[in-house]
């Protein structure tokens, strides 16, 4: 699933090529799953409409938008497993499995494409914040104060998109490594100083990937339909048996709330 690198480069790939245009028709498939708003609705709500930003809010790719009557509105998109948030031109023939495509006034069109339909589309009022704080942009405090009593792993506590949204399983575990923190640790008993090696650790990771366009390691790709490269950076996510880049030890995979956990023995403690 896309996480919070993957989502910032496609969101601000759609946004350099369509920000300011104008969305002329709305095509929706009618397939079930995709939509959390009806499909009238959204057509409705988009047809007319002024593409005014384009934002990552979490894991959401958040379209604001400014609309004929003057009111303002938002187009959520979330990936899922497999979504993709292509700007095609119109000659260009859909993909397989495309499920809604906007016309635009500047001669492209603004495509989702899903394979498995565990992405989903709405519309709703401008005001979207998210579930979780924002990782790159929470302070020191606060983010100490997440896990104060949290009695779950820490690799959990970070996966839970209520304390911080966008964290999903790939830089959880590259952040934890750089840390040097074992993910089964229990996060209420980190330290400050640790939990603020954490912060670091995955501000620093998060920024990094967003620099490379993210991580390819299924179907992600971006606006443009172009691969990531931070997967050539991990060191630990799907390396289990080969040697930490670090110390040498195999890296080990232990399951932890139901997600694939990657880690080095000797150099996460």
């Amino acid at each position: 699933m896309p996480e919070l690198p993957e989502v910032e480069t496609v969101a601000n790939g759609v946004h350099e090529r369509v920000h300011g245009q104008r969305i002329e028709r709305v095509w929706t498939s009618g397939k079930p799953q995709t939509f959390k708003s009806p499909e009238g609705e959204i057509a409705e709500t988009l047809t007319g409409a002024t593409i005014e930003r384009v934002r990552r809010v979490g894991k959401t790719i958040v379209v604001s938008l400014a609309r004929l009557d003057g009111t303002a509105a938002e187009f959520l998109v979330h990936l899922g497993m497999t979504g993709r948030l292509l700007v095609s031109a119109p000659e260009v023939a859909l993909p397989p499995h495309t499920h809604a495509a906007l016309s635009l006034s500047g001669g492209n069109e603004l495509r989702f494409v899903d394979a498995r339909r565990f992405g989903r589309l709405s519309v709703r009022a401008a005001g979207y914040g998210g579930p979780g704080a924002e990782p790159l942009a929470i302070g020191e405090d606060e983010f100490v104060g997440l896990f104060r009593g949290r009695k779950t792993p820490i690799k959990a506590a970070l996966l839970n998109q209520s304390l911080l949204h966008g964290v999903g399983n790939i830089y959880a575990d590259e952040s934890l490594f750089r840390a040097g923190i074992r993910p089964s640790r229990q996060a209420a008993r980190l330290t400050r100083k640790e939990l603020l090696r954490l912060r670091e650790a995955l501000r620093t990771v998060l920024a990094h990937a967003i620099e490379l366009g993210g991580s390819s390691v299924s179907d992600y790709v971006d606006a443009d339909g172009v691969r990531g490269f931070f997967q050539l950076e991990h060191r630990v996510y799907m390396r289990t048996g080969q040697p930490c880049l670090v110390c040498g030890t195999e890296v080990e995979k232990i399951v932890i709330g139901g997600r694939s956990t990657h880690f080095c023995p000797v150099c996460q403690r």
